[in-house]
């Protein structure tokens, strides 16, 4: 794909913008939307807590095995094409989500939408990096806040919707026309691609024999398992405990909209930074304490506590993204390594709503399953210190060559260099 280079035309910058942050928001509205109507999905389709936890696995899933198969969809469609197919997807299972009343229909339809945003998750991380040279953190900041954002939306809007129209069906097939939106401003935006040129073979099949990409899959993965399983759960857990439908969704919408916030920020924040590892732990400290305060003070601050894990999710969200762009300096194989990455992460983190569903059932509650991932952010926060910049060109380089960060011994002038060095 990037060997048929996008080329930018004057002006485009603008629309490319507005295109990465149109994309964005469209890719968590399906998820978002199905916490708050919980209990009407459950009367409606009878299925049970572990049944509507496929609502959210099966989709993750779809994205894990996306972006694992990312680098042979690199060269086999060019990025317009996987772009404007996957917008379709995600229109179509979204919009055939009020075609079949029963439960296992919305099961499938919803593994639609999420094989659409599997291979724009795939694609889009490296296309951010060919098409934004030099300000990469900051369009990754925009583009995770834009869906950190329309998680937000898809939470606040879809129980309304189901309220004024009395059909949540249709709520949710509602988010078809959005999607359908990005894809006719994608159709315009992104130029058509060049001739394709021969390329390097796949750097996947020698990425996935580092150490240091089963790292980076862990950490996304038991990070991204928290944020799945407060999109399944959250709503439901407060419903338990007396709020509404809306209520319970404009909580899930508070926590994307700070999920959102410190996606933005963060990676304005930490530009100049080469080691990313304190914002990392800030934001690992966060979720720890939102995590904990679900489980052992619920109803004392929910919002403060809403606000308090998503901006630690958010921001890790975003920062993960951009420590594995970080470290390679070629756009394709930093697109490969991302996708591995949130491939793995992707797949672990899907069962992380089933978890917490079967501890609830055994438990009687959700306070097990928040306990469990207060465990995960200990476990992540003891990986993260792997990953200091000075160590990116070893832990990923073929033996004897080594790339080095900005900055790093070995490094001559203002861009990365690959530089002979030992390997031990």
């Amino acid at each position: 794909m990037p060997e048929r280079a996008v080329r930018a035309r004057p002006g485009s910058r603008a629309a490319w913008l507005a295109l990465v942050v149109l994309v964005g928001m469209n890719l968590r509205p399906f998820l978002t939307g199905v916490g708050p109507l919980a209990e009407q999905i459950h009367d409606g389709t009878g299925l049970t807590f572990r049944g509507m936890a496929w609502l959210t696995l099966l989709p993750m899933w779809l994205m894990g095995v996306g972006a694992l198969l990312s680098p042979l969809l690199w060269r086999a469609v060019p990025a317009r094409h996987a772009v404007l197919g996957a917008l379709a997807l995600l229109g179509l299972g979204s919009a055939l989500r009020a075609a079949w009343p029963q439960g296992g229909a919305l099961i499938a339809a919803t593994a639609v939408c999420g094989a659409g945003v599997a291979v724009i998750q795939a694609v889009f991380p490296g296309l951010i990096k060919q098409r934004s040279a030099g300000q990469v953190a900051a369009v990754m900041g925009l583009y995770s806040a834009a869906l950190m954002g329309g998680g937000a939306l898809g939470a606040q809007l879809t129980p309304l919707l189901a309220q004024w129209s009395g059909n949540w069906r249709g709520a949710l097939a509602a988010w078809a026309a959005p999607a359908w939106l990005a894809l006719l401003f994608a159709w315009r935006a992104l130029p058509r691609p060049a001739p394709a040129r021969p390329g390097p073979a796949p750097a996947g099949a020698r990425l996935l024999q580092r150490p240091r990409t089963w790292l980076l899959m862990a950490c996304f993965g038991l990070v991204n398992g928290g944020y799945a399983s407060l999109v399944a759960w959250l709503p439901a857990f407060y419903q338990s405990r007396g709020w509404s439908g809306t209520h319970s969704g404009g909580l899930l919408a508070l926590m994307a909209l700070a999920q959102a916030g410190a996606a933005l920020l963060l990676p304005a924040l930490t530009a100049r930074w080469r080691d990313r590892r304190p914002w990392l732990w800030l934001t690992l400290a966060l979720q720890a304490a939102g995590f904990a305060a679900f489980a052992a003070w619920p109803d004392l601050a929910p919002r403060a506590w809403a606000a308090i894990s998503g901006a630690g999710l958010g921001g890790c969200f975003a920062l993960c993204l951009i420590v594995a762009l970080d470290h390679l300096p070629d756009a394709e194989q930093a697109g490969e390594l991302s996708a591995l990455m949130q491939g793995g992460g992707f797949l672990i983190a899907a069962t992380a709503p089933w978890v917490c569903a079967a501890l609830r059932d055994a438990s009687g509650g959700f306070t097990a399953g928040w306990l469990a991932h207060l465990g995960c952010v200990a476990v992540v926060s003891l990986l993260v210190a792997r990953l200091a910049p000075r160590g990116y060109g070893v832990a990923l380089s073929p033996p004897g060559r080594a790339w080095h960060p900005p900055g790093e011994p070995g490094r001559a002038g203002n861009g990365p260099r690959v530089a002979d060095q030992p390997r031990g």
